[in-house]
C-alpha cells in the first residue's frame, strides 16, 4: 500500500494535522495508523474539554502562539457542526494571600498572548461564583474560555476527514519500522509506503520516535489524573470553571472546578504518578519498567528541584480523598466530602521529561528527521490549539516547502 502522508495516532492533534492537510493540500493522500479499535480511548477522548483562553503560557512559547487562535478557530468549527459549546468562562483565584501577584502575572501573560482577560474585584467575583474563595477580594476572569465534549469533537471530526478520503487503519499496536526506507511494516504482513510521516502518538510518542532513530534524550512521565463529581443534591452554586493560581514552574494547575453537559460539575483533576501510560484503573495495567523510572526521576528531582519537592508535599497524594478534598476547599470552602463523588472520568498526561537537563518539558516538542516529524510533548492545551498547532507543524515541515 502507499500514502502520501502517514499519521500515527488518531487523537485530536492526529486528526486536526489531518483535516489541514487535507484543506490545503486536497490530492495528497492521507493514512492514519491507530493501535486501538477506535478513537477517543486515551488523552484525547478523556481530557475535561476545557477550551483554553490562553492565559499561562510563557509569551513567546509555542503554546501561547497557538492557543488563543487556536481556541476560537474550534469553536467556530464546533458551531458549524452543531456540537454543544458550554459558553461558562473561568474564575482563576488566589487561594492563599501570597499568591495575589500571581493574578497580575497572569493578567500580562494573558494580555500578551492575545487573551481578553480581566482582574475582577470581590463583588464580581461574589457575583460570578458564589460559593467560591479568593484570599484578597482579587481574581482572574476569562470571559472566552468554554467547554466542549471531547468524543463528540474527535468523533465528529473522524466522520469527516473519512468522508474526505482519508483511511483508517485500526488495531494497529505492533506495527514496525521496515529497513526499508519510508515504509512501515503492518500487523498483517502488509507494508505501507509514505512519502511523509508524522508521529502523532500522545502517551506512546517517545517509544515511536525511538523507532526513527530521534528523541533519545526524553522519555514519558505520565500522571494520571482523577476526577470527583458534585452530587445532585449538593447545596454548592457553580456554574463557570474555578482554578486555583497554579505554580507557573510546573506544568499542573491544580484541583479545580469544571462544568459538564447535564448539569455536571467535576471537581480534579489529580496529577499524581500513574505508574503505567494506560494505568486508568487502580493497578490494573500497572507497568512496572515505567513505574521504575518514574520513581527514579522523581526521586531525583526531589533532591535537585524545589519546585518538585512542593509537586510532590502538595500534589502527589490528592488521591487520597481527604488530600483532594483539603485541596478543593482551597477555592470552594463549603465543600465537604458528603457532597461529591467518584466520577468515572480519568485520564493520563503525556508529561515528557527532559533526561539530559533533568526537567519536565513545558512547551509543546516537534522533532524532524528525514521523512518523518514527531510530536512528541502534545499536552494542554494542545486539544484547545488543535487547528493552529497543526498548521503551525504544517508551515515548519521540510516536506510541504
Amino acid at each position: 500500500m502507499h500514502t502520501d502522508i502517514c499519521i500515527i495516532g488518531a487523537g485530536m492533534v492526529g486528526l486536526s494535522l489531518a483535516n489541514q492537510i487535507t484543506e490545503r493540500f486536497p490530492n495528497l493522500s492521507i493514512t492514519i495508523v491507530e493501535k486501538e479499535n477506535k478513537i477517543g480511548k486515551h488523552t484525547s477522548g478523556r481530557n475535561s474539554g476545557v477550551l483554553h483562553a490562553g492565559i499561562y503560557y510563557e509569551p513567546g512559547s509555542i503554546k501561547a502562539k497557538v492557543c488563543v487562535e487556536g481556541a476560537q478557530r474550534l469553536k467556530n468549527w464546533c458551531k458549524e457542526n452543531n456540537i454543544s459549546i458550554l459558553d461558562c468562562g473561568k474564575v482563576i483565584t488566589p487561594q492563599k494571600v501570597e499568591l495575589d501577584n500571581q493574578i497580575d502575572e497572569l493578567y500580562k501573560r494573558g494580555i500578551s498572548n492575545g487573551a481578553k482577560v480581566e482582574i475582577i474585584d470581590e463583588n464580581q467575583f461574589n457575583s460570578i461564583v458564589p460559593d467560591g474563595f479568593t484570599s484578597t477580594g482579587r481574581a482572574l476572569w476569562s470571559p472566552s474560555t468554554s467547554v466542549v465534549n471531547p468524543k463528540e469533537v474527535i468523533n465528529r471530526l473522524k466522520d469527516i476527514l473519512s468522508k474526505k478520503g482519508v483511511k483508517f487503519i485500526f488495531f494497529e499496536n505492533d506495527w514496525a519500522k521496515s529497513t526499508n526506507n519510508k515504509q512501515i511494516n503492518l500487523s498483517n504482513k502488509a507494508q505501507l509506503n509514505y512519502d511523509f510521516l508524522f508521529n502523532c502518538a500522545g502517551l506512546q510518542s517517545d517509544i515511536v520516535a525511538k523507532r526513527f532513530g530521534v528523541g533519545k534524550d526524553f522519555t514519558m512521565l505520565p500522571f494520571k489524573g482523577s476526577y470527583w463529581e458534585l452530587k445532585e443534591n449538593s447545596p454548592l452554586n457553580v456554574s463557570t470553571n474555578l482554578y486555583p493560581v497554579p505554580d507557573l514552574e510546573f506544568p499542573f494547575l491544580g484541583v479545580h472546578a469544571t462544568p459538564g453537559f447535564g448539569g455536571k460539575i467535576y471537581l480534579g483533576p489529580t496529577a499524581t504518578p500513574a505508574f503505567g501510560r494506560e494505568n486508568y484503573d487502580g493497578l490494573k495495567n500497572l507497568d512496572i519498567n515505567t513505574s521504575l523510572s518514574f520513581a527514579i526521576h522523581m526521586t531525583n528531582q526531589f533532591f535537585i528541584s524545589k519546585t518538585m519537592r512542593n509537586y510532590i508535599l502538595n500534589q502527589a497524594f490528592e488521591w487520597l480523598p481527604h488530600k483532594f478534598i483539603d485541596a478543593a476547599r482551597l477555592i470552594l470552602p463549603k465543600i465537604k466530602l458528603e457532597h461529591i463523588k467518584k466520577s468515572p472520568k480519568v485520564g493520563i498526561r503525556p508529561q515528557l521529561y527532559d533526561l539530559r537537563n533533568k526537567t519536565l518539558v513545558q512547551d509543546f516538542l516537534i522533532i524532524e528527521t528525514e521523512g518523518s516529524s514527531h510530536i512528541i510533548n502534545a499536552i494542554s492545551p494542545a486539544f484547545t490549539a488543535s487547528f493552529a498547532f497543526a498548521d503551525r507543524i504544517i508551515d515548519n515541515c521540510t516536506y510541504f516547502k
